[in-house]
């Protein structure tokens, strides 16, 4: 959001008063921002104020990987090192980067709006990373079918959606959600023109589902 422009929590504590005392890990990866590489594998950390005895058993840990990922490697150089401003390619970088950044916001709100239009659905909507996760308010009989079918509830609405839309999604009981709650992940990482097929995918297997398993009509 423009209102909320981005704040690394390194660049918080640097311009703090515990900029040399507080102890602070940082990280970022090719797939976690705009690169937006999920096939290649690779991050950084920033280790501020760390003892340097445990920053030796950072690199101790790194040392026992015989097969370093060489591709991400140096993706993960590109990442940290991008086009300086005077280098040949440094509009079409920022460019491309803006043009990245609006596209996630489109896609971050049409979603958001989607699931917010369902009945017995709700998000918060959007504003920093990649996912969302709404909440499904399952109906009785739904609870009771995936009690049957020996699955938890959240688990039992993603493989539904999984069989009939082709839909991949994370249950939310894997990320310790509160007791009693039903969500799940998804992403809005492909282009525009796929989400909207996955929007109107997605609203039509859940007005089923509901159908199915909600209050019959009399």
């Amino acid at each position: 959001r423009d209102d909320r422009p981005f704040t690394s929590a390194h660049k918080a504590l640097m311009e703090s008063e515990y900029a040399d005392s507080a102890e602070l890990i940082s990280f970022h990866s090719v797939s976690k921002g705009t690169t937006g590489e999920c096939g290649l594998r690779g991050g950084y950390h920033v280790l501020t104020n760390i003892h340097p005895g445990t920053v030796a058993q950072f690199y101790k840990l790194s040392s026992i990987g015989l097969c370093p990922n060489t591709i991400g490697q140096v993706v993960v150089s590109v990442l940290a090192n991008p086009p300086k401003q005077g280098e040949p390619s440094y509009e079409l970088f920022q460019q491309e980067r803006q043009e990245e950044l609006a596209s996630l916001r489109r896609r971050a709100g049409l979603v958001s709006a989607a699931f917010n239009s369902l009945p017995n659905m709700s998000v918060v909507p959007t504003e920093a990373a990649m996912y969302a996760f709404p909440q499904v308010h399952l109906p009785p009989a739904a609870l009771a079918a995936a009690e049957a079918a020996g699955k938890k509830p959240d688990v039992f609405y993603c493989l539904a959606m999984l069989e009939e839309a082709g839909i991949c999604t994370v249950p939310g009981s894997g990320f310790g959600q509160t007791a009693g709650s039903h969500h799940f992940r998804t992403t809005f990482l492909p282009r525009e023109e796929v989400m909207e097929g996955f929007v109107e995918k997605f609203k039509q297997f859940h007005m089923n589902f509901m159908e199915k398993f909600g209050p019959k009509k009399q």
